[in-house]
């Protein structure tokens, strides 16, 4: 086993983590999360927002449709080599974290960790033990922002950040 091998199994830290997004234009801040839930976690169950729920979002009709942000995220996985993972369509902002017992950690942005407390609300009022919640920064895009799907559904820049011109 090489030492590169060795330090990324160390890092793993939880058996099973969960991640979720809408995943709308697969886009730097999508892969850095995805990246971290694969790094800290053995198994990585992946909640993916259904066309039902995305209907509110900024420039909700310029979103993908489910089929398609699915078939990206699979690509990114197989790009990556990354198996040790499940899909699961959501409908809720809790999706499934409230019902599987065995979850170890959350996965989330500075942006959405209000959402990983409304997940470990929801845990605790089932009798789950709370989510351990492993926060990364939010990728900044060139213009100043963070990347965003919104910001990319507008058009004002692509998805590795760069402005449209």
């Amino acid at each position: 086993m090489c030492t590169e091998e060795y330090d990324v199994i160390q890092m793993r830290r939880y058996k099973k983590v969960v991640v979720g997004g809408t995943f709308d234009r697969l886009h730097l801040g999508h892969k850095a999360l995805l990246r971290k839930a694969f790094e800290v976690g053995r198994y990585v169950y992946v909640g993916i927002t259904s066309d039902e729920m995305i209907k509110d979002k900024p420039y909700a009709e310029k979103i993908l449709p489910y089929d398609i942000r699915l078939r990206d995220l699979l690509k990114f996985f197989e790009v990556n080599g990354y198996s040790n993972y499940r899909i699961i369509k959501i409908n809720s902002a809790i999706g499934f974290a409230d019902k599987i017992r065995s979850l170890d950690a959350i996965v989330v942005s500075e942006e959405t960790y209000k959402g990983a407390l409304l997940v470990n609300k929801a845990r605790k009022e089932k009798g789950l033990k709370p989510l351990d919640i492993v926060t990364i920064d939010i990728v900044k895009s060139k213009i100043g922002s963070k990347i965003s799907s919104s910001l990319i559904r507008a058009g004002l820049i692509d998805p590795f950040g760069n402005p449209r011109r």
